[in-house]
């Protein structure tokens, strides 16, 4: 049995959109929405080096999700954001909670906040499976496949998903918000304390930060998954601080890297016959690979150039120091 399916160049790039363009076309668009969301808000998280407080939220939904609908029992998406966001809130208080009481360190409190919430979800969906309608498949993986397949809603004409205009609007209110708290956010994330003195209230865009990624990881979970979202949240931003060191330069090349790894990861899928979501974390990974070599600042043959120069100005003043 073949591991990997046969390669066919013009069969890679022709068949997403010979049959079913239509579904391939909104996996790309919402492919493309969910990376552009993360990445925004992922680039304040790695710069405040927080990137795994993503991971600890993400985990977090899937209680809040399940307490929801067996206290309401009712699947209104509403209910089930309020829910999930609730919980990744209460995530991030925990971890704040038991590092500023305890000796335990950050990564530590996280790393114990976020595996206890995502078993008590595991838990809750085990013992009541038959009424939270819940596939752990979908929660891990997402089901950005289907997109095309969800209720929908028109708008100008054609029919647009509902996931779609819901993680347009979540991408356009992250927008507005940078644009309004641009400086204070930036301002937080390098040094809290300046923040405090200019009369910035840095906790409260903390917290600002936290509600924002709770929405962000929502509105992604469905179509992403627990595990793919933090792949999301992350490579985008690490991606691009090998390009540039300034924040606005990171920010806008993360929209265009969103919407390359939204396109290449269709095409992997379709060729590997996989999860596209899955693939398109791939495909931020090998592009990451190529910033990582071809970084002109930073990157490994830029590296292994300088050493070579500098090994010939050793060795030439060694030379010379010898011959005299």
């Amino acid at each position: 049995m073949k591991m990997i399916p046969p390669f066919d160049i013009v069969s890679f790039f022709r068949a997403p959109w010979t049959e079913a363009w239509e579904s391939s076309l909104w996996i790309v668009i919402m492919g493309f929405l969910v990376n552009a969301a993360c990445g925004l808000v992922g680039s304040f998280l790695v710069l405040r080096r927080m990137a795994l407080v993503g991971d600890a939220i993400s985990h977090s939904v899937l209680p809040g999700i399940a307490v929801a609908f067996l206290l309401s029992t009712s699947r209104s998406s509403g209910l089930m954001m309020v829910g999930a966001v609730g919980a990744g809130l209460f995530a991030v208080w925990l971890i704040e909670f038991i590092h500023r009481n305890t000796r335990v360190k950050p990564d530590a409190a996280l790393g114990v906040t976020f595996t206890t919430l995502f078993s008590i979800g595991v838990i809750l969906i085990a013992l009541y499976a038959d009424q939270v309608d819940l596939d752990l498949e979908c929660v891990l993986y997402g089901e950005i496949g289907f997109v095309y397949f969800a209720e929908s809603f028109a708008l100008l004409g054609m029919e647009v998903p509902i996931p779609v205009l819901r993680m347009a609007v979540t991408l356009f209110g992250l927008l507005v918000l940078l644009l309004l708290f641009y400086k204070e956010a930036v301002v937080t994330s390098f040094d809290p304390v300046l923040a405090t003195s200019l009369g910035i209230p840095a906790r409260w865009v903390h917290y600002g930060l936290m509600l924002s990624l709770s929405v962000v990881i929502v509105f992604s979970f469905e179509s992403v998954g627990a595990i793919l979202v933090i792949a999301m949240l992350i490579l985008p931003s690490v991606t691009g601080s090998l390009l540039s060191d300034r924040l606005a330069h990171i920010l806008i090349m993360s929209a265009v890297f969103s919407a390359l790894y939204a396109l290449a990861g269709l095409h992997l899928a379709t060729w590997l016959n996989c999860s596209p979501a899955g693939a398109m974390v791939v495909a931020g990974f090998l592009l990451f690979c190529l910033a990582w070599i071809l970084s002109p600042r930073r990157g490994l043959l830029t590296q292994l150039r300088k050493g070579r120069r500098g090994l010939r100005i050793e060795h030439g003043c060694t030379g010379s120091t010898g011959f005299e």
